[in-house]
């Protein structure tokens, strides 16, 4: 953990290097802002419908522990807001929800 998917309609998919670039960004501001293991990040988009609201929608689940403090991610998503506009031209609805550790039971 942390696990990033970023939601957004099929038809605005950018360009491979594109996402390419965006998941490198991710990947830093998950390892750098959240201070997670690098393989423990999860970066995942998924193509969809859109039907109303903004046109992506980010969420993002991670490990509840003591310096993920309400300060560091509204740090962590202003700059993912400003991640996925500037590689996808799409403002994105972010929502994070965190774990506790005694609640996540996980495979690979």
């Amino acid at each position: 953990m942390p696990n990033v998917t970023i939601f957004m309609p099929t038809e605005k998919m950018p360009p491979d290097t594109n996402l390419a670039e965006l998941t490198d960004q991710c990947t830093q501001l998950c390892t750098e802002v959240l201070e997670a293991a690098l393989e423990n990040v999860h970066i995942i988009y998924v193509g969809v419908r859109h039907g109303r609201g903004n046109p992506a929608y980010a969420e993002i689940k991670y490990r509840l522990v003591p310096f993920r403090t309400q300060a560091v991610m509204a740090v962590f998503m202003e700059r993912l807001e400003g991640i996925i506009k500037a590689n996808t031209g799409l403002a994105a609805r972010i929502r994070c929800f965190g774990y506790a550790t005694q609640a996540i039971h996980a495979r690979n």
